[in-house]
């Protein structure tokens, strides 16, 4: 389970810049004019987690393996996108296949970098890529609501769909997001609304592109911003784009160096994924043997069954039980049987809420034939070791 991020923005506040620096790959060119960025770049990196190199230096394994985040970067909209001005919407469709959005709005005052609009406004950026996103699901609606009006005809449930996509369209006209839209029972049109990946449906993370003496306290831009997020209950992050770009060309001791130096915990990149995990209720739990180390994204909240469903969809279907041990013991102790001994190794059933940082062994049949065959014609309950 990997986690999406769609990059969005006017043109030329930096976006390009930032994918650069957060992808460690410098394959999005960065700059000075609107629309430099001409086809939607996709990265995929891993997520930086203490926990993963504190256990992969304990269990020395073959191989450590870190949850990942895809980052695409599109290309910058403005007024009008969504009819086809600029590039047009045929980059909004690319912000359909995400999880969230990372919103970057321009923070900072600068001379010599051209504003689209002519003058720095957050709020008023913020807005315009709001409409555009408002507008194209509006589009996505009607055509939809055209499409099951044709079906209604002696369709009960097709009748019932399409008088809710009328509520909807009425909902998005008077400019409310669609995340905030109650959603009924009614199958179809939950199917409906899974198939149309409307925009304003997505978790948003508003990131405040800042310059470097904002860094540690922010500005007036900033704070405005960030009482928008609260507002609309969305992440917020501040990052210095042009800074994390210079990062990522240092040793990995120069760069912990240089982020204290501006009085900040964290790199951009960091505060990112930490602002998405956070915004789409994510956490990781941990599998760690001789062969590998490896972190695993789930929701919070999954029972043990779904987390195991993560590694592979036969481990949720045979899933018997797990062996689970929080981090903290796993690292206080000399090693699993240790654990064992010291009874914070602890046997969990289907019912068990996985939480943030737990080890994890599971136990499960496997139904295949040749493994049946290999037993006797017996389920085989497996260890897993991934």
């Amino acid at each position: 389970m990997s986690l999406s991020i769609g990059i969005v923005g006017l043109p030329n506040i930096g976006k390009s810049t930032l994918f650069n620096a957060l992808t460690k790959a410098q394959n999005a060119q960065a700059a000075n004019y609107p629309f430099c960025t001409i086809e939607p770049n996709k990265a995929t990196v891993a997520v930086p987690d203490y926990r993963v190199d504190a256990l992969s230096a304990k269990v020395s394994p073959k191989k450590t393996i870190y949850a990942s985040v895809d980052f695409i970067d599109i290309a910058g909209l403005v007024l009008g996108a969504s009819k086809g001005e600029g590039l047009g919407n045929q980059f909004l469709a690319n912000i359909r296949e995400c999880a969230a959005i990372v919103h970057v709005v321009r923070c900072f005052e600068d001379d010599n970098i051209t504003h689209v609009d002519g003058a720095v406004d957050p709020l008023r950026d913020a807005e315009t890529i709001e409409t555009e996103l408002l507008l194209a699901d509006m589009q996505s609606v009607e055509k939809r609501l055209e499409k099951t009006r044709k079906a209604a005809k002696g369709d009960k449930d097709a009748s019932a769909a399409a008088c809710i996509l009328e509520k909807l369209f009425a909902w998005l006209d008077a400019g409310k997001s669609a995340s905030a839209f109650v959603l009924p029972d009614n199958e179809l049109f939950l199917t409906t609304w899974r198939e149309m990946g409307l925009l304003t449906a997505k978790p948003v993370i508003y990131c405040a592109n800042i310059d470097e003496s904002s860094l540690s306290g922010g500005n007036v831009h900033t704070n405005a911003l960030r009482e928008v997020a609260s507002q609309r209950n969305a992440g917020f992050t501040r990052v210095n784009a042009k800074l994390e770009e210079e990062l990522q060309g240092l040793p990995e001791d120069e760069q912990k160096e240089l982020v204290l130096s501006y009085n900040i915990e964290e790199s951009g990149l960091v505060g990112i994924i930490r602002a998405g995990y956070a915004t789409l209720g994510l956490c990781s739990y941990f599998t760690a043997g001789p062969d590998e180390v490896r972190a695993w994204t789930i929701y919070k909240g999954w029972k043990a069954p779904q987390a195991a469903g993560v590694i592979h969809t036969d481990f949720e279907r045979g899933f018997i039980r797990a062996e689970v041990i929080s981090y903290d013991d796993y690292m206080s102790h000399t090693g699993e049987a240790a654990c064992r001994a010291d009874g914070v190794l602890r046997t969990e059933g289907r019912e068990y809420v996985v939480r943030d940082g737990d080890v994890i062994h599971f136990l499960f049949n496997m139904e295949a034939k040749e493994k049946r065959a290999r037993r006797g014609g017996h389920p085989v309950c497996l260890r897993v070791w991934p």
